[in-house]
């Protein structure tokens, strides 16, 4: 399993937007996502104009597939205008609570 970490530092006053648009369109393609695992939208305490996304996927290959996918190509314009900036980290997730596991 791995996460994907994106850091977005938002143009001033796109936040509930960017938010309302994960909710309606961003978080349900995901879901639809082969491999998709989860993802939860994060705002940094005090970081008003600044987002992170967590995603989780089975694997690198599904993650992959997520970014070349006809979704995510569609979604991406409506993305890219509300963000000034964004940082991607990935990381191999070692250890999960068995309770804390979806299967995908």
């Amino acid at each position: 399993m791995i996460e994907r970490h994106v850091t977005f530092h938002l143009h001033p006053g796109r936040a509930e937007a960017f938010e309302a648009f994960f909710r309606a369109a961003y978080g349900p393609a995901l879901a639809r996502q082969p491999g998709f695992l989860g993802a939860e939208l994060l705002r940094p305490q005090g970081g008003a104009e600044t987002l992170v996304l967590v995603l989780r996927f089975s694997d690198d290959g599904a993650a992959q597939a997520w970014r070349e996918s006809a979704e995510h190509q569609a979604l991406s314009p409506t993305l890219k205008a509300m963000y000034q900036s964004s940082e991607v980290r990935v990381h191999n997730v070692l250890a999960v609570p068995p309770e804390a596991v979806r299967s995908g």
